[in-house]
């Protein structure tokens, strides 16, 4: 095996990673199984979930996926999701809370369910499934190779933009709080915690601004390096946090967003 062979493998861990069939949580799993992982991929969605896991088995690469149902948006659908993840591993090495929501309206018209149930499955379930699943992730734990977890922030967690998606980017700013929270109390059991806080992908959640190139275009013209996220830009990163090159960071919210977390309109003295 090369240097970079064994630095940036994950052959022979196992992973969740929530929200998967679609977006971002598709690039992380492709990634993970690319590098030699066996990849959980659970959504609300289990046939889309099965779909996407036969379509990165038929890939050849060294890892294996397994899709199957997995409601995040309850307390009942965690306990159902841990059940179905305990039945088919004893240890996670990886684990990927990735699946959110969002919700639209003007600050005016704003419904009390549409902040609720955006921090139900934004937050609380990063929480909730997290806890229910440490005993799995410190079985995987070692010294040399902590248990991973990775949760799924937002470019919008780290600058005071709103969209009309109110209860979506006061989300992400807590994801990244409690990333951090987690990273230091998980630290002692061989785990660490850190968050991808990215720019604007193609996925389900931003087809009414990416879905067609010339839309992509457009919203890419506002990010500094040009251009919106690509798969490999998730897969980079995703193998960097969870593979020996990564073990020794903890507590990152790390950008991927061509820049956006650094952009302002703001200038002192320069006209």
């Amino acid at each position: 095996m090369s240097y970079l062979d064994e630095l940036f493998s994950v052959t022979g861990k196992t992973a969740l990673v929530t929200g998967a069939a679609t977006g971002i949580g598709r690039m992380v799993a492709t990634a993970l199984v690319q590098a030699g992982a066996t990849v959980l991929i659970a959504s609300r969605k289990g046939e889309d979930c099965i779909k996407v896991a036969a379509e990165l088995n038929a890939l050849g690469a060294s890892g294996h996926a397994e899709g199957f149902a997995g409601d995040v948006s309850s307390e009942a659908g965690i306990a159902a999701l841990v059940a179905e993840v305990k039945a088919r591993t004893e240890k996670l090495h990886i684990l990927v809370n990735n699946a959110g929501i969002s919700w639209g309206a003007t600050l005016e018209d704003f419904p009390y369910s549409g902040w609720a149930k955006v921090f139900a499955v934004n937050v609380t379930a990063v929480f909730h499934l997290t806890r229910e699943l440490l005993p799995l992730l410190e079985a995987a734990a070692s010294d040399a190779d902590p248990a991973r977890i990775i949760n799924l922030g937002s470019v919008m967690g780290t600058q005071p933009l709103a969209d009309d998606a109110y209860s979506y980017t006061a989300s992400k700013g807590a994801v990244h709080h409690l990333t951090r929270t987690l990273a230091i109390e998980l630290a002692a059991r061989r785990i660490t915690v850190n968050a991808f806080a990215p720019g604007p992908f193609q996925s389900r959640m931003t087809a009414f601004a990416t879905g067609t190139e010339e839309k992509a275009k457009h919203v890419g013209s506002h990010v500094p390096i040009g251009r919106i996220g690509v798969a490999d830009d998730i897969g980079g990163a995703t193998l960097y946090l969870c593979s020996r090159a990564g073990s020794y960071v903890t507590g990152a919210i790390l950008p991927i967003d061509g820049g956006q977390s650094v952009q302002h309109g703001l200038t002192l003295f320069k006209e």
